[in-house]
């Protein structure tokens, strides 16, 4: 089968996947999942990243995921997914902190533009966790603005603590599933909309040599597995 020109592959995008349409959290997984599957296996269909993809999104936007990322350089969410113009609503901070602005940026996406999934995307070799974890063992805060990242990282290191977790990315790991946990308590909206099923937030973890993301926890639980067999 011969791969589609660059940007004419018609995609997820234009059915215009919305959170009120039947199962769409899981449709828009699989849509990540298969697109980070092309990235991995270096077979990218480089989707709606052409003219025509600029002219048709200029007016209005329906992504069909919120991706809230580390800032890290090489998490690039579009070109680790495969995706293109309109198809990603993405917030970044170091260490995939959280907070009010963050939260209000998911809550416009999720409630105006109606995207059915959140993402958390956290990575192996995550330096702000390494930061945090420094900051515990010397028992200082880095100056600045810094101190507010490693401070929000530090519940998840306790937890990891508590559970006897010391090798880094299961630290990782755990503090992508406290950042699901911590998004849905501070966000009443968010944790509606996952109630009533019209979306789901899901903990992915980058490998950055590899290339692969995978689900680590989710809201519903389910998607975890169902994250799994797609991939």
């Amino acid at each position: 089968m011969s791969r589609p020109a660059i940007g004419t592959h018609p995609g997820l995008e234009r059915e215009l996947l919305t959170a009120d349409l039947p199962g769409a959290p899981q449709r828009a997984l699989a849509e990540l999942i298969a697109g980070n599957r092309r990235f991995v296996t270096d077979t990218p269909w480089h989707p709606n990243q052409n003219a025509g993809r600029r002219t048709a999104v200029a007016a209005e936007q329906h992504p069909f995921a919120v991706i809230v990322g580390c800032s890290d350089s090489r998490l690039a969410a579009e070109i680790i997914f495969d995706r293109g113009l309109g198809d990603l609503f993405v917030v970044r901070t170091a260490g995939h902190t959280i907070g009010p602005e963050v939260l209000g940026s998911v809550e416009y996406a999720v409630a105006v533009l109606r995207t059915p999934l959140v993402v958390v995307l956290g990575h192996d070799s995550c330096g702000a966790v390494q930061a945090a974890r420094a900051a515990l063992a010397t028992g200082t805060t880095p100056a600045g603005h810094l101190g507010a990242v490693v401070d929000a990282v530090v519940p998840s290191l306790r937890r990891a603590q508590a559970a006897g977790v010391e090798e880094l990315d299961q630290i990782v790991d755990i503090h992508i599933a406290q950042t699901v946990t911590a998004m849905l308590e501070a966000s009443t909206a968010l944790a509606a909309e996952v109630s009533a099923g019209r979306c789901a937030v899901v903990g992915m973890s980058y490998r950055l040599a590899a290339g692969e993301a995978r689900a680590v926890a989710a809201e519903p639980a389910d998607l975890v597995a169902t994250a799994a067999l797609a991939a």
